[in-house]
């Protein structure tokens, strides 16, 4: 991975997110979506986010997209404002190479910068063993899970609940 780049992403890359977020939806459970969003409804993701100013980054190998990562809010309420949480999405051609760790600690870095306190990972399928092991090694600890909160091919899915302190976390006023 000499030549793997993380980057802020850019509407360029709406066709490469929306092909490898794609292929989660129809053959993983890291998302609870049944069907891929399209391009615009991408666009409009990508640009809700940006406008909200939270992180989204890009992995790029060889000038190709390889992956992905953003923080965007945890929850709507304003008490909430200093939490984010975390997705991670490297395309299927390019896992086990180290892009989701590399990119994970870049958007904590950049959650940190931004201020932000607390970094919470919603990981569907208590089965998804590399993306809890991944934001183990990124210093999450495990805080619980929700069984069987979604349904899809054909089971019941569980969603993890992993959280990692940002700068002071909540040891001092932001």
């Amino acid at each position: 991975m000499n030549d793997l780049l993380i980057r802020p992403a850019t509407s360029t890359d709406i066709p490469a997110i929306t092909r490898i977020y794609a292929h989660a939806v129809r053959h993983g459970t890291a998302s609870f979506e049944l069907e891929p969003p399209d391009e615009a409804e991408i666009t409009a993701r990508l640009q809700t986010l940006l406008s909200g100013r939270y992180p989204y980054l890009i992995a790029e190998s060889g000038g190709a997209v390889v992956g992905y990562a953003y923080a965007g809010p945890y929850r709507a309420r304003p008490a909430y404002r200093f939490s984010v949480e975390n997705s991670v999405y490297v395309a299927p051609d390019a896992h086990r190479r180290g892009i989701g760790r590399l990119l994970l600690a870049a958007l904590i870095a950049e959650c940190e910068a931004r201020g932000y306190r607390l970094m919470i990972a919603v990981i569907g399928d208590s089965a998804q063993t590399p993306s809890i092991e991944l934001h183990r090694a990124a210093g999450f600890k495990l805080v619980g899970a929700f069984e069987g909160v979604g349904y899809k091919f054909d089971r019941w899915l569980d969603t993890v609940l992993m959280q990692r302190p940002l700068g002071k976390g909540s040891s001092a006023p932001p």
